[in-house]
């Protein structure tokens, strides 16, 4: 890792119309919802608070991430880079399903309880989406030494790389919350990984390590 630190800001999407009801995963076509639209844009004004601005703004490649973005990018006045590696985890046969319905499966107590031990099927394994994106923002660190860098993503993927830097074991990652448009921030250097916040939907102007 670089001698400088670099802070992330881990923006999950907005809300959309199956927030809460349906695991999308990677399908195509779900645009941010009218709510979505404007926690996108306040969002957006909370970083523009930040001093050292961000240099560097990466997202995930699907719409409705990338819509979450275009704000930011505009109030930054950055160019929002799509990264595949900050997508969110593959849910095989279970995209698209109601959670309704998956929470009566007897595969969800590990979902819930053991996701160390879960496969979703024909998908990734909880394990192989943590390591994914913790090693991309390890790589991006490396690209941006002693930056700000916004990453906006998804609610598992951030759960998984804010809870390995506090060391959390990943069978106990669901005991945390990312809302919608939350920020949670980590600064990643040669000293290891340090969590500055959690889910924060207020100001950010506070954000130093101390």
């Amino acid at each position: 890792m670089p001698t400088k630190s670099t802070t992330f800001l881990l923006v999950r999407h907005g809300a959309t119309a199956t927030t809460g009801k349906v695991l999308p995963g990677r399908a195509p076509g779900l645009h941010l919802a009218t709510k979505g639209v404007d926690q996108a844009q306040a969002v957006a004004a909370r970083l523009r608070e930040l001093s050292p601005a961000p240099s560097a703004l990466y997202v995930s490649p699907l719409e409705r991430t990338r819509e979450t973005a275009a704000p930011i990018a505009k109030a930054l006045g950055l160019r929002a880079r799509v990264e595949r590696g900050l997508l969110e985890c593959d849910f095989g046969q279970w995209t698209g399903k109601r959670l309704s319905a998956l929470r009566t499966k007897p595969e969800w107590r590990a979902v819930r309880h053991a996701p160390s031990t879960f496969r979703f099927p024909e998908g990734e394994s909880f394990v192989e989406m943590q390591t994914r994106m913790w090693a991309t923002l390890e790589r991006l660190a490396r690209a941006h030494p002693g930056a700000r860098v916004v990453v906006v993503s998804h609610a598992d993927p951030i759960k998984a790389a804010v809870t390995y830097a506090q060391g959390v074991p990943l069978d106990l990652f669901q005991r945390t919350v990312i809302s919608t448009c939350s920020v949670s921030a980590l600064t990643l250097g040669a000293h290891g990984p340090i969590v500055l916040s959690v889910n924060n939907t207020g100001s950010l102007r506070e954000l130093v390590a101390s």
